[in-house]
């Protein structure tokens, strides 16, 4: 800022705004995704969005539950060492889901002392462990399953074919079913959000329903590859066609737990807000007739119902101390009024060097080309000069 600020207005530069904040109904798509503000009151909007979640996980879970019973019948009945195995695999994916409905309760908690942001980060954590549960106890088994086979040469009676295939169309209707409930909500949040479905999945930030929906994808996909090994190994005899069937899916279940994991780490550690988000923070600072220049914006979420907002400002000259007070107030909670997901607010004024100003605008044209091109691109690089 030109001129000199006493430390009053240092203090208040750091202070972030208080009170609880007002939730939007797009608080996980919208201000992720486009950056639109929502003035109405969102708090019930996502709460009743996660009672969907919830719902979509407790479907996902009777799914499995009703495949393992299916399989332990048919494999107790057939006298398949294969079809138990796999119902103690549909065990294990049941547990997946009680990760995900814990993810639920506990990122909802209440700020404390030791942890001032909240909980939020939760969810990614828990969806991090099913997303090694997948990798462990579906890849894994998977590939064991398929090796085992090509090493014992078993072939099953004509019985355990049928109850073979019979589980297996009993594990593609539930699991269909469980599929088109989390599809049906993505589409409600997707039309809510005024975006394709497409768009709608690939910009979804609740952990808990995008693993639900790659675990029932994965498994509707996984069931029909079996169901053709398993068919053709009653043609031909030949167990290696359900071997191959069951290493592929093993493979196709470590890349989906792979791509979970790895989205998780990134938001455990502590992703941006996505691009849109920060253009539109940073136009409306920019818009603001007591900023000169915002020469850093940085943003990192904290949860599906928060997001940290960081900014470095400078500010037109001739301001006082007090009046510059009443504008850092004013904007923090202009902010959180059009965006009530940033609810953890914090300007800091400095005065910008013409280095600062070179980079504050090289920023900003690599932020409006990333929107533009629809993803993530220079400017999530490392910035230099930001201390």
């Amino acid at each position: 800022m030109r001129g000199q600020v006493g430390a009053a207005t240092l203090a208040t530069a750091v202070r972030p705004t208080t009170g609880r904040p007002r939730l939007s109904r797009h608080a996980d798509a919208a201000p992720h995704s486009t950056g639109r503000p929502d003035r109405q009151d969102g708090r019930d909007g996502k709460d009743a969005e996660d009672a969907r979640t919830a719902v979509t996980v407790f479907v996902a879970l009777g799914a499995n539950l009703v495949i393992a019973v299916a399989k332990l019948a048919g494999g107790l009945f057939a006298g398949s060492p294969a079809l138990l195995s796999e119902a103690a695999h549909s065990v294990a994916d049941s547990l997946n889901e009680l990760f995900l409905l814990a993810s639920l309760k506990r990122s909802t908690r209440a700020p404390d002392s030791r942890h001032p942001f909240g909980y939020g980060k939760e969810r990614y954590f828990w969806s991090l462990l099913a997303a090694v549960g997948i990798f462990v106890m579906g890849g894994c088994f998977s590939f064991f399953q398929g090796i085992e086979a090509l090493r014992s040469q078993h072939s099953e009676s004509f019985a355990g074919y049928v109850a073979g295939l019979v589980v297996l169309a009993v594990a593609l209707l539930a699991e269909g079913s469980s599929l088109v409930r989390a599809l049906l909500q993505v589409r409600g949040r997707a039309r809510r959000a005024g975006l394709g479905m497409r768009k709608a999945v690939r910009t979804a930030d609740d952990p808990a329903l995008r693993t639900v929906l790659a675990e029932d994808s994965t498994a509707c996909f996984g069931v029909l590859v079996a169901m053709a090994g398993l068919g053709l190994h009653m043609v031909t005899g030949e167990v290696r066609w359900e071997a191959w069937a069951s290493m592929l899916i093993g493979a196709l279940l470590v890349f989906v737990a792979y791509q979970l994991a790895k989205e998780s780490r990134g938001q455990i550690i502590g992703e941006a807000a996505d691009p849109a988000l920060r253009r539109a923070l940073r136009t409306f600072l920019e818009e603001q007739p007591e900023i000169d220049t915002v020469t850093t914006l940085l943003t990192m979420r904290l949860g599906t119902r928060s997001t940290l907002v960081a900014a470095r400002v400078d500010l037109v000259g001739g301001l006082d101390s007090e009046e510059v007070e009443e504008v850092l107030v004013r904007v923090k909670t202009a902010v959180r009024e059009r965006w009530p997901i940033a609810d953890q607010v914090f300007l800091d004024v400095t005065e910008a060097t013409p280095r600062d100003r070179e980079r504050a605008r090289r920023e900003r044209r690599q932020l409006d080309e990333t929107v533009t091109a629809g993803g993530d691109g220079p400017e999530t690089k490392p910035q230099e000069g930001q201390g």
